[in-house]
């Protein structure tokens, strides 16, 4: 027992290591590349990378800790993003409290839909939520009115007094380093720990006196609320958003980083979204075959 937690001791240091090393040259990239002489969409690229990051660490919360494969996580991010486009077009309200609102109605959505389709198993669920998403892309792209419909909604800048896109980076680092401390703190209590019973075994969860519904509900809220942070802020950055960036294509990149990153780990699926994400447009000269 004393050799088994002193390797794991050895474990956690050298991981807390590595990702303090990934920290420091995540901080300094920007930086680097400028001094380099680097274009800035090299920069973009890496905040699309944060971005999807977010998004697949989430996912990987919801599916592989909680073992609920949902396919409605593009639709909460376009639903936190709308609202604060929304709100800026007809209040002239300020960016951040138009994503606080965005954050807050993907989290309300996800509550209801959580409360409608968590009772269901992993298949039912998987098609309930496709159906979810695409009626919710369907709305979106006739609502012309409220949304622009298939010409895109226009945001207001993220950072109104500069063009530079290292400002937009910072903030998207620390919306990444901020959600994967907050999910690691949550996947180590008690509620990750009910989040993998639930996952290993619903029947010997609710026996051991496990609210299955009332947890599974809960991980849903939050990884929709997480979602619909992405979304708010980094379209706010790209200034446009259209009903296109919810299509299933989209979802299934998500899903493939978390996967491919590590659909256990949180660190692993963000690290393996900006991979991804950085090699798709090393690749993007290939057309259709990246």
């Amino acid at each position: 027992m004393r050799t088994q937690k002193k390797l794991m001791d050895q474990l956690l240091s050298i991981s807390a290591f590595i990702v303090g090393i990934l920290l420091i040259v995540a901080i300094t990239l920007p930086i680097v590349m400028t001094r380099l002489g680097m274009p800035p969409y090299q920069i973009h690229i890496l905040i699309s990378g944060y971005y999807f990051a977010v998004l697949a660490s989430s996912w990987a919360l919801l599916a592989g800790y909680a073992g609920q494969f949902s396919f409605a996580h593009m639709a909460f991010m376009a639903i936190g993003a709308y609202t604060a486009g929304i709100l800026g077009q007809q209040l002239g309200t300020n960016v951040v409290t138009e994503i606080i609102l965005g954050v807050i109605m993907a989290g309300v959505f996800g509550l209801i839909i959580g409360f409608l389709v968590l009772r269901l198993r992993r298949t039912y669920l998987a098609l309930f939520t496709i159906a979810f998403s695409e009626i919710a892309r369907l709305i979106l792209n006739a609502e012309r009115r409220a949304t622009g419909g298939p010409d895109g909604m226009q945001f207001q800048p993220l950072v109104a007094s500069t063009t530079s896109n290292i400002p937009p980076y910072y903030i998207h680092l620390a919306m990444l380093v901020g959600v994967l401390i907050f999910m690691y703190v949550l996947a180590n209590s008690r509620f990750g720990l009910f989040w993998r019973s639930i996952r290993e075994d619903e029947e010997a969860a609710a026996a051991m006196g496990v609210h299955v519904v009332r947890y599974k509900v809960m991980v849903f809220v939050i990884t929709a609320m997480i979602a619909g942070l992405a979304g708010a802020i980094h379209w706010h950055y790209i200034g446009i958003l259209t009903p296109n960036n919810m299509l299933i294509r989209q979802m299934s990149i998500v899903i493939t980083m978390a996967v491919i990153g590590g659909i256990e780990s949180l660190i692993g699926a963000a690290i393996g979204a900006v991979l991804i994400e950085y090699g798709l447009e090393l690749l993007r000269p290939l057309g259709n075959w990246r």
